[in-house]
């Protein structure tokens, strides 16, 4: 029995012998204790949890070298390998993840959507849930701050700048011509169907060094990587049908889009002020290819294609039987992107887009015919060397070929036109010093053949997180854009047009609701500036324009605070003068306006199965130049206001009717006022407001699916 008790002394004292303690203090960037970091050693049972006072202590039978682990949340994790014998008395101080969703973020300038992005405010759905926006991209972003209201264009005027300085990309490729031709006064539409697309980022300044020949913003539009389902989509509107379907095999899947829109039709219920010689009418397709490889590798192939015929007599002041304008235009967008992974955890992004545009103008007798192939190659190499340092570097080329036909009536053609090739390389790198400090840093070098210049643009932007749901951040840019196409048909001596951004954003962010407001200043030099009425052959160019832009922008969003209700308001105060094209002096552009508002509101009723909306837009006058007194542009309009709702009525499942109405009150809107070329009797300019087309856009539609799961309807994309 002794012996007993003897042998089992013995492997007691020997097992304690061969046990090693571990032990340590975990503390955070402040030493302040960690209460309940885990604590173990990798590929074992052997571990703990600190206590109130960050210490842990246990004991482990390993030998040799191991690897400790200690984790806790909104930390980076610590990893430590020796041998067992070193984790004694140990003093670790865990570094904030600065990719926790708690961590900073650098915004300054920029809005982002979709399902990767930390902080939205604007979701994809918004798109075509907003009753003034009638499911198109860009009257969805004309809620957003920075953006003036031009109801009779409806293009992205952004900060101060001219439509032309906003630039559009799919897949982080140049879109050329994004928007769809129509007559004056009757505002534009995105080329290309939301339905299609999952995350939005708008930059309304401060943008990456990645993009450039944009002066003003940047908006980016990334289609959708894999749907979740097959399935049929069918559109019965008041102003034409629509169709879509998508199919998925193995890894690859195809979606397709096309769409008839023909006013007739409406017009003819709803007259406007317009003689339609030809109704408008548009026809038009899209089709996305996907192909997933292992790694998150992908393949993406996009095209669309629309035509656009109409033939329109304007009521004019100045001719007696109107003013007649005439379109056809052809559109063919080609889209390639590829992304892959390669070496040691780098990134290639690669992708290639083509453009072909053809318009046949018809003004009163004369005949313009204009065609444009662009394309667009680039590639861009990324790589995240830690949680708190990446670097993105990569080349792009342009290629323009600009031809156009100019046949007045009874005269001899004119042709004209130019190409442009353009070579840039950017490279970036984000460093994030802390959870509570981010900076990004880059550059971007651009190469102009039809210019002869060579131009570099810094960028940089920081981020600080101030408190538990706030932050600050700052901006400074220099950005470069070629002059217009409709000066370089005519004049090829030019410099590129070039502004510096200098943006500070406050953002605080809870659950369910975001409140940004954002300042800024932006200096234009070397705008094109011209002598004549309009520019054509005989003006004489130069790059003696300037401008500046300076601004407050405000946005709050709050969703479900009021039971099923969502809603945001955003406004923008703009102080801008500019001496560009044929100004005679520096004066605040006829597009901006000082103040622009945004209310939107959305509800959704259970009895009654319906979501409904409800749309606020309001701008200050706009400048317009009256001859009867002195100075240029000296005179403004009337504020602008607009009321719109929608409705969206769930028949079943998969069945929905929808009703819209745009400027639901009739409001008489005033755009400006073309006046007399000559004078009367009494020595005055009789005048003739610049007015819409129609006072009220009425809008019904009803939408079927037939899905996999039976459940999905277009509730999502109304």
């Amino acid at each position: 029995m002794k012996r007993i008790l003897f042998l089992l002394f013995t492997i007691t004292q020997f097992s304690l012998l061969a046990q090693t303690t571990i032990s340590g203090k975990v503390t955070d960037s402040k030493k302040q204790p960690i209460l309940g970091a885990s604590v173990y050693l990798e590929g074992t049972y052997d571990g703990t949890s600190t206590n109130e006072k960050g210490e842990f202590l246990f004991t482990s039978e390993e030998t040799g070298t191991q690897t400790l682990v200690i984790s806790f949340v909104s930390f980076e994790t610590f990893v430590k390998i020796d041998d067992v014998s070193a984790f004694k008395n140990l003093q670790v101080k865990l570094r904030d993840d600065v990719n926790s969703l708690d961590a900073v973020t650098i915004n300054a300038g920029t809005f982002k959507a979709g399902e990767k992005a930390k902080v939205t405010v604007l979701k994809p759905l918004d798109i075509v849930t907003t009753a003034s926006a009638v499911g198109d991209v860009l009257g969805a972003l004309q809620t957003l701050p920075g953006t003036s209201s031009a109801a009779e264009d409806g293009r992205l005027f952004v900060r101060g700048g001219n439509a032309e300085e906003t630039q559009i990309f799919i897949d982080g490729v140049r879109v050329f011509t994004p928007y769809s031709p129509s007559p004056n006064n009757a505002p534009t539409r995105g080329r290309y169907s939301p339905f299609l697309f999952k995350g939005i980022t708008f930059s309304t300044g401060g943008y990456s060094a990645e993009y450039g020949q944009a002066l003003s913003g940047v908006l980016d539009l990334t289609t959708i990587d894999k749907p979740d389902q097959e399935k049929t989509d069918i559109s019965l509107m008041t102003v034409g049908v629509g169709v879509g379907n998508t199919q998925i095999w193995g890894k690859n899947s195809l979606s397709v889009n096309a769409s008839y829109i023909n006013l007739d039709p409406y017009t003819a219920a709803f007259p406007d002020r317009n003689q339609w010689l030809k109704p408008y009418q548009a026809a038009s397709g899209e089709a996305v290819y996907r192909h997933s490889f292992k790694d998150d590798s992908m393949l993406k192939i996009y095209g669309a294609f629309s035509y656009t015929d109409l033939d329109v007599i304007q009521d004019d002041i100045n001719f007696e039987d109107g003013f007649r304008f005439g379109l056809q235009n052809r559109n063919l967008y080609i889209n390639s992107t590829y992304k892959n992974k390669f070496g040691n955890n780098w990134k290639i992004e690669s992708g290639v887009s083509f453009t072909n545009d053809n318009s046949t103008v018809k003004i009163i007798d004369d005949v313009v015919n204009n065609t444009e192939n662009s394309a667009h190659f680039k590639a861009k190499i990324k790589k995240q060397f830690s949680s708190r340092f990446r670097i993105a570097f990569g080349s792009e080329y342009f290629i323009t070929d600009f031809n156009e036909d100019y046949t007045p009536i009874n005269h001899q053609k004119f042709a004209y036109g130019f190409n442009n090739n353009l070579f840039a390389s950017f490279a970036e790198t984000d460093i994030f010093f802390s959870k509570n400090l981010a900076a990004k840093i880059g550059v971007r070098a651009e190469n102009s053949d039809l210019l002869n210049q060579f131009t570099i643009s810094p960028r940089a932007s920081l981020s600080y997180k101030s408190g538990k749901n706030s932050q600050l951040s700052l901006a400074y840019g220099q950005f470069y854009q070629n002059p217009n196409n409709s000066y370089l048909k005519f004049n090829q001596d030019f410099k590129a047009e070039n502004t510096t951004h200098l943006i500070a954003n406050y953002q605080h962010t809870k659950k369910n609701q975001i409140f940004r407001i954002e300042a800024y200043y932006k200096d234009y030099k070397d705008l094109v500036k011209y002598d004549s009425e309009i520019a054509n052959f005989d003006s004489n160019f130069s790059n003696n324009g300037s401008a500046y832009a300076k601004g407050i922008d405000i946005f709050w969003r709050q969703n479900q605070k009021i039971k099923n209700t969502d809603y945001w308001v955003s406004y923008s105060f703009l102080d801008t003068e500019r001496d560009y094209r044929n100004y005679t002096t520096s004066a605040t552009p006829n597009f901006a306006s000082a103040h622009n508002l945004s209310i939107v509101g959305k509800h959704w009723i259970e009895k009654l199965k319906s979501q409904v909306g409800i749309t606020y837009n309001f701008a200050s006058g706009r400048t317009y130049t009256n001859p009867n007194e002195p100075g240029f542009l000296n005179n403004k309009t009337k504020s602008y206001n607009s009321v719109s709702l929608n409705w969206a009525y769930l028949i079943d499942q998969q069945k929905i009717l929808y009703f819209s109405v745009n400027n639901a009150l009739g409001t008489k809107n005033v755009f400006g006022y073309n006046y007399k070329n000559t004078p009367n009797v009494n020595g005055n300019f009789d005048r003739q407001a610049v007015v819409p087309n129609a006072d009220r856009f009425f809008f019904v539609g009803f939408f079927w699916t037939i899905s996999t799961d039976k459940k999905s309807n277009q509730l999502n994309n109304l």
